[in-house]
């Protein structure tokens, strides 16, 4: 309850939440020290990380014990990547959803997309009848949990992201999300009509031509995700410095 409570202020301050990815327990304590005032799962990471493709080839009960284990190793939120729900069925949604806060999570994602050989949206009105469960569900068992809802037109990159957007944002907002996260919305002009269609705070997602702090500010936008893109350069490192050791022989850039 008091992580949750903390998580939904954030997203109502003067300045963007910016929300640490991670993507395992250590990652997540070096996040929590360096300042960050909540952390989230990127599942592009996390699936990485464990040897598997993004797009829910994690098994849940892996991303359920790891998210147990940051729970329990860092004293700031914690939202879980939940991508499409672990389950096709909303009974399975919400069963997944239970374990999550039973194991101390503040918020999760949820996505209008299933991942697959190619990725689809579902169709709005289908897709807000999980919200509304959700929703539902948490409400008729006193359970507390920033439900933070993506919505993929600008990731699919359709020529109609924009209108698809602002139609599914009031569908979601009215079947009772908690947040609106749009990943790859980069422009001024679109981030503005998304943020002025909802009451909802709106997600945006660390990508090349964002716009800079200030402006995003500006903007109105409550939350910045960093993806995977912490992840990305950490092992961009990681790999230029084995490469050195190997081909060198040189041992100073494991001790520098």
């Amino acid at each position: 309850m008091f992580h949750y409570n903390t998580f939904l202020g954030l997203h109502q301050g003067p300045e963007p939440l910016f929300l640490a990815n991670c993507w395992d327990v250590q990652s997540a304590k070096l996040l929590e020290t360096a300042g960050y005032p909540a952390i989230g799962f990127s599942s592009h990471a996390i699936s990485t990380a464990f040897g598997y493709e993004d797009g829910e080839r994690l098994p849940f009960d892996l991303l359920l014990r790891t998210a147990k284990r940051v729970v329990e190793s860092i004293n700031v939120p914690f939202t879980v990547d939940m991508e499409g729900g672990f389950s096709r069925t909303i009974d399975g949604i919400l069963a997944n959803i239970d374990k999550l806060v039973d194991a101390g999570v503040a918020g999760i994602n949820l996505e209008d997309t299933i991942a697959g050989t190619s990725r689809e949206l579902q169709p709005a009105k289908d897709f807000a009848r999980i919200i509304a469960a959700i929703a539902n569900h948490l409400e008729k068992n006193n359970r507390k949990l920033f439900v933070n809802i993506r919505t993929d037109g600008f990731l699919l990159d359709l020529p109609t992201a924009l209108s698809e957007t602002l139609t599914r944002i009031k569908i979601y907002a009215n079947a009772g999300a908690g947040g609106i996260f749009v990943p790859c919305i980069s422009g001024r002009n679109d981030i503005e009509q998304v943020v002025a269609a909802t009451p909802l705070p709106v997600n945006v997602m660390v990508i090349p031509g964002l716009p800079d702090w200030e402006t995003i500010r500006q903007l109105g936008v409550s939350r910045v995700s960093m993806g995977p893109f912490l992840f990305s350069k950490v092992y961009e490192h990681a790999a230029t410095i084995a490469k050195t050791v190997w081909e060198q022989k040189d041992l100073r850039p494991l001790l520098s």
